[in-house]
């Protein structure tokens, strides 16, 4: 059986994967060559009675509950249904800042309708991608052959809807969950075909034993590391060097941000040290320790 892409996005209620519901799904399957399989998916959820939404959330994306109470599905219908697509055998379930937003929100939503919330993620040869990091890393490393859209500030914006707009890519009607996979897989579609390596090297990364391998701990050799946390100032962008396994979460990687020098550490005390981590950035006098966490299991880019 052959591996396909199941593109997908939703629209919520709300800003919080753990607090908010999910009021509209879109998917669409492709195969590797992102030619579609099969007709697109469009869902609605029905808001339950003990639950009020943002009506911020609603002004986005123009779905009010009453609306989504007509045309949708009870959760327990709407979530079965999307688990039954991102569960087929050999599925990578891909989606845009996915691994940060829409895969939480199918998380929780299994979780509440009594799934294992993470099997479908790695079983039957599954995995999870999520585009936005690979933009970043386009973006930074291999610019050519797409139009990058800036903000008023002089920073590169990776937002999608700037990126297609930029590209000539259609996307009328942004923050609808169909509009948004369309053009998601059409922005996926430029990038392979002006950066082909480089989708590829990407596409690489979802295996994490692979990732293992690269980070080579105990060699203390540095390694690019993108990520949306440098900042668009740094073309979200940073040398690091691979310290350690996490002592409690194997799938994490403590790394050490080559920004600052490392003696700024030998400074602090182990509690000070976590004080100094975990301070609000105004109640932090100084810059914080430059430690920096890879997840293995969210396709970080090396």
């Amino acid at each position: 059986m052959s591996e396909t892409f199941y593109w997908h996005d939703y629209e919520t209620f709300g800003v919080s994967p753990s607090r908010d519901r999910p009021c509209q799904f879109a998917g669409l399957r492709t195969d590797a060559n992102l030619v579609p399989v099969g007709d697109p998916t469009v869902l609605y959820c029905r808001p339950t009675p003990d639950y009020l939404p943002s009506p911020m959330a609603c002004l986005v994306t123009g779905i009010t509950p009453q609306e989504a109470l007509q045309k949708g599905l009870t959760e327990r219908e709407f979530i079965a249904r999307i688990h039954a697509e991102l569960a087929h055998p050999r599925t990578c379930g891909v989606g845009y800042n996915s691994l940060r937003f829409d895969d939480e929100v199918t998380r929780y939503t299994l979780y509440r309708n009594f799934y294992d919330p993470y099997a479908r993620e790695y079983q039957e040869g599954n995995s999870r991608w999520d585009l936005i990091d690979m933009v970043r890393a386009c973006y930074a490393l291999r610019p050519e052959g797409i139009e990058w859209p800036m903000t008023p500030e002089g920073l590169v914006s990776v937002k999608l809807e700037a990126l297609t707009a930029a590209n000539g890519i259609e996307h009328s009607g942004a923050h609808d969950a169909l509009v948004d996979v369309k053009a998601t897989i059409e922005l996926a579609r430029l990038i392979r075909q002006a950066q082909p390596k480089l989708y590829e090297y990407a596409l690489a990364q979802r295996d994490k034993h692979r990732v293992l391998q690269q980070l080579a701990l105990g060699e203390w050799r540095p390694v690019l590391h993108v990520s949306g946390m440098f900042g668009a100032k740094h073309a979200n962008l940073g040398l690091v060097v691979p310290v350690l396994q996490h002592p409690r979460n194997k799938n994490e990687v403590i790394a050490l941000d080559l920004s600052q020098s490392p003696q700024e550490l030998l400074r602090y005390s182990a509690d000070e040290l976590r004080a100094r981590l975990y301070a609000r950035s105004e109640d932090l006098e100084g810059a914080r320790p430059a430690l920096k966490s890879i997840h293995m299991n969210q396709d970080s880019r090396r």
